[in-house]
C-alpha cells in the first residue's frame, strides 16, 4: 500500500492494510515516501521486488507525480507490472497509473480552455488519461477538453465505488455500482488551439461511452465488446460493505481519543 498521496498519514495504511488482510492477502506493507529522496532510497523501492500486488491510496495525485514520478520506486512500481503484479489505486492513485495524469482542474459539463491541468504519471497505461469522482463531481467538460486537445489519448471517466480492471491485452472490464465513461478521440473535430481564456470549447464528432458494470472495451482497437456477466459483483458489494465498517471503526476511534 503507497499513501503518498493521502493526507491521513498512516491511518490511510493503515484502512488498507485492514481491507486487503481480511480479502485474503497473506502479507500487507506499507510504503509512505514523502520525499524524491525516500523514494529513491534501496530500503524503499527495494520492498517491491517480490509484490503480487501494489495499491496507491487517494489524496493528491500531484504527491505521487512529484515525489514518485522519476524516481527508483517509480521504476519498481513499473517493474513489478511488467513481471505481472496488479497495480491499482482509488481516487488520486487511479489518476496516476497513466502516461498523462489529470492534476486538477475545475467541474462542468460543458469544456473550455484551461479547465484542465495534466501533467506526467506513472507510466502504467500508455496514451490514456485517467478521472475520478467522475459523475459526482461532473467532471465530463474537462475531460472532453483534454481529449479534444490530444486526440491521441483514450479518456476515462470513473464513477464512485466503480473500478475499470485492465488485463495484458489492455481489454477493460467495469466493475461496481457506477460507470465508466470512454471519450475517443480518433475523429474529432475542435477549435481547441483557437479558443483562448476559460471560454468554451467546440467539440464535435468525439466519441462517448458510458459503460456499467460487465461491459469491455478494447483500448487497442478501441470499440465496445460484448456484455459480460458481472462475476465479480457480489465481491464488489462485499468489499464495500467491510470497508464502511472499517472506516467507522476508524472514526469512532479518532472520537474516543
Amino acid at each position: 500500500v503507497i499513501s503518498t498521496a493521502s493526507s491521513l498519514g498512516d491511518a490511510a495504511t493503515e484502512l488498507y492494510r485492514h481491507v486487503f488482510a481480511r480479502a485474503g492477502a497473506a502479507k500487507v506493507t506499507g510504503l509512505r515516501p514523502e520525499t524524491r529522496e525516500e523514494a529513491n532510497d534501496p530500503k524503499t523501492f527495494e520492498a517491491l521486488k517480490d509484490v503480487t500486488g501494489i495499491f496507491m491510496t487517494g489524496g493528491n495525485q500531484l504527491r505521487l507525480s512529484s515525489v514518485i514520478g522519476g524516481t527508483k520506486l517509480g521504476a519498481a512500481i513499473l517493474d513489478a507490472h511488467g513481471r505481472g503484479a496488479v497495480v491499482a489505486g482509488t481516487s488520486a492513485g487511479a489518476s496516476a497509473v497513466a502516461t498523462h495524469m489529470m492534476a486538477f482542474g475545475s467541474s462542468g459539463a460543458t469544456p473550455k480552455y484551461r479547465m484542465a491541468n495534466v501533467s506526467v504519471g506513472l507510466g502504467l497505461l500508455v496514451n490514456v488519461v485517467v478521472d475520478q469522482h467522475f459523475e459526482q463531481r461532473t467532471r465530463l467538460g474537462r475531460l472532453l477538453a483534454v481529449v479534444a486537445q490530444s486526440p491521441s489519448l483514450i479518456g476515462l471517466g470513473l464513477d464512485e465505488d466503480t473500478a475499470a480492471i485492465i488485463d495484458a491485452n489492455d481489454v477493460l472490464e467495469v466493475i461496481g455500482r457506477g460507470s465508466v465513461t470512454i471519450v475517443d478521440g480518433t475523429d474529432v473535430i475542435t477549435d481547441a488551439f483557437q479558443t483562448t481564456g476559460h471560454k468554451p470549447m467546440m467539440v464535435s464528432n468525439a466519441r462517448l461511452h458510458s459503460l456499467p458494470a460487465g461491459y469491455r472495451f478494447d483500448l487497442r482497437a478501441r470499440r465496445v465488446l460484448p456484455l459480460l456477466v458481472a462475476k465479480n459483483e457480489h465481491i464488489v458489494r462485499l468489499a464495500q460493505g467491510r470497508v464502511k465498517k472499517m472506516v467507522r471503526r476508524l472514526e469512532d476511534r479518532k472520537a474516543s481519543e
